[in-house]
């Protein structure tokens, strides 16, 4: 017999929840697919305020006619079309700093991914102890922020009193002529020279780049079944092949993101090459940043050009990273 003091009406037990009033209570609410919106709203008015604001303000300028007596609230800043753009597009230096930029972060990239893949599958192999402890010390470069990267690397090439020079000494005469074509390395100038700049550019960013590369593809790893790699073993696959049959496809997320953020922080660098420069002073080593730095604040001020290079160089990165997600998802869709 059914106890009718402990049910409620409807057959529904007495101590069980309703849905009538809940339902009510959510359709005061907002709607369920709002609320991942209005939750992103914080952190898009941040972005918009720091971000997106200043990138039109560069917009705007690059159009303009802006130097110190504009600046200064003298004169209003000149409307002037196309004219900054044509100026830098007709400019040799602007030619030098694209190639210097482009080839820079093609080596730069490439040097990163690779050496960062390899200490990231070496670092899969070693004992739980022993990775922390290699991770947290390969951080600390990635850590070290650009002006202390450039000033550490400045310092170890420097002419007079670098530990490169000094190391370099160090090695028997005939072996440092076949090597390197020459016996003596006292008072190399390394820093003068655009292409040995670049080379010591390169050392820095990709010292203080691949840590990231190392630590996400060893987290990327973690994540991949270990009985593929067992069967892998038993089939009597080489390590090489397993890489490329296993750990690449399944990581090939991962190494999207990583290569994209490595363009995009390649082709920017500028704390690093000023500090190795000691300033725009050699126009041969310039970058677009470096040369958007240089026509902006050197006198005479030219707000407008260097405003067109930057928004050059941002329409470059826009469209190597388009490009670049364009042909993964071509290749993920077949």
């Amino acid at each position: 017999m059914t106890n009718t003091s402990t049910l409620a009406r409807g057959g529904r037990h007495a101590s069980a929840p309703g849905r009538g009033p809940s339902r009510r209570r959510r359709g005061r609410g907002l709607p369920v697919w709002s609320i991942p919106y209005v939750l992103l709203i914080p952190g898009l008015l941040v972005i918009g305020a720091l971000l997106l604001y200043p990138m039109i303000q560069v917009a705007v300028i690059a159009f303009q006619k802006v130097g110190l007596p504009q600046i200064s609230g003298r004169r209003p800043a000149e409307w002037v079309g196309t004219d900054n753009f044509t100026r830098i597009f007709d400019s040799e230096i602007f030619w030098d700093s694209l190639r210097n930029t482009v080839v820079f972060a093609v080596i730069a990239v490439t040097l990163t991914l690779v050496l960062g893949t390899a200490v990231g599958v070496l670092l899969s192999k070693l004992g739980r102890k022993m990775s922390a402890f290699l991770v947290i010390g390969i951080m600390c470069a990635w850590a070290v922020p650009p002006v202390a990267q450039g000033i550490i690397w400045r310092w170890l090439f420097d002419a007079e009193a670098g530990m490169i020079n000094w190391a370099l000494n160090l090695l028997p005469d005939w072996l440092s002529a076949v090597l390197f074509g020459r016996a003596d390395w006292t008072g190399e100038p390394w820093l003068n020279d655009a292409w040995s700049v670049y080379l010591v550019l390169v050392i820095t960013v990709v010292w203080a780049s691949f840590p990231f590369i190392a630590v996400s593809v060893l987290a990327g790893l973690k994540g991949i079944p270990a009985d593929l790699y067992e069967a892998a073993r038993v089939d009597g696959a080489s390590g090489w092949r397993t890489f490329w049959k296993i750990t690449f496809p399944l990581l090939k997320p991962v190494f999207a993101v990583l290569t994209v953020l490595s363009i995009i922080w390649d082709f920017k660098v500028f704390s690093q090459l000023y500090v190795l420069m000691g300033g725009p002073t050699n126009r041969e080593a310039f970058n677009l940043s470096m040369y958007s730095y240089t026509e902006a604040f050197k006198a005479p001020q030219k707000m407008g050009t260097g405003s067109a290079i930057a928004l050059v160089l941002t329409v470059i990165l826009l469209v190597v990273t388009a490009v670049y997600i364009r042909q993964l998802v071509k290749q993920e869709e077949l």
